[in-house]
């Protein structure tokens, strides 16, 4: 199988590109400012904001399968626009697509979020993140949209070297006991993809772990992991500093976890 991984520089589409190669697939991965170290990959640069070169880039690789695994946090036009213009050049030459979202779409009010819920965000990144949504709908009826969670493993994932630098008093800050989400392994998180993408599904879909973890214990769970001293590592409260954002939001993936074979492990589990 021919497969197009958008973003596959970044963490979560290096491993999915590495995984798509192990299982054989001829893989075309994208990069921005740096192609990634693996040889996994074909590696070609493109700008997702540039309509033109995507469309481009997928009418002469013409993959199977597209995976988008890009974003940019800080910025609109590379989340939500880069988004449309994926889609748009997938539809238009019959590949499978796999987005994938975030949690940052919902706002924390309501209790859980199974994979019907309706986008309700109060940052700008989870306004962008919901507009790619909308977008890639409208564009590729067909596409699978994957909504995840903080995503760790192997040490390298943001969260793991942020937990390092704190308990080492290489950075300062704190690691919030309100703040609280659903972690993935990138492991299970790219094969839960891939599968997708091998069955051709579309819809809505949540790939997340099976806890309910706030970032500080999250933290406690690296340090024990690793050798380091989880008192080391200073609490606080997002409600009271900030920066603002959604507090407590727990992705329901029943119904995602009762088609997939990937088994998606929670942090207390995979952080032991």
């Amino acid at each position: 199988m021919r497969i197009l991984v958008v973003g596959a520089s970044g963490f979560l589409g290096g491993e999915v590109a590495r995984r798509a190669h192990l299982a054989g697939h001829r893989v075309v991965g994208t990069y921005l400012r740096g192609p990634g170290s693996s040889a996994a990959a074909w590696w070609v640069r493109l700008d997702v904001r540039e309509r033109a070169r995507v469309r481009d880039l997928v009418a002469a690789e013409q993959p199977q399968v597209v995976v988008n695994a890009a974003y940019r946090q800080s910025e609109w036009t590379a989340t939500a626009d880069g988004a449309a213009h994926v889609a748009a050049a997938a539809a238009e030459h019959g590949a499978h697509l796999v987005h994938v979202s975030s949690d940052a779409v919902f706002s924390g009010a309501a209790e859980h979020y199974d994979e019907s819920a309706v986008p309700d965000p109060i940052t700008p990144y989870g306004a962008a993140k919901a507009a790619a949504e909308t977008a890639v709908r409208a564009l590729h009826p067909q596409a699978a949209l994957v909504r995840t969670s903080l995503i760790l493993g192997h040490g390298a994932s943001v969260h793991e070297r942020r937990v390092h630098a704190l308990a080492s008093g290489e950075q300062d800050g704190v690691l919030f006991t309100d703040d609280v989400r659903c972690p993935v392994h990138v492991d299970d998180l790219a094969r839960a993809l891939l599968e997708l993408a091998q069955q051709e599904r579309g819809g809505m879909f949540h790939a997340v772990g099976q806890d309910t973890i706030s970032r500080h214990e999250l933290g406690v769970l690296i340090a024990r992991r690793d050798g380091l001293d989880p008192d080391a590592l200073p609490a606080g409260l997002r409600a009271r500093t900030g920066p603002p954002g959604a507090l407590r939001v727990h992705l329901d993936s029943a119904a995602t976890r009762k088609i997939l074979r990937t088994e998606l492990r929670g942090a207390r589990r995979f952080l032991v």
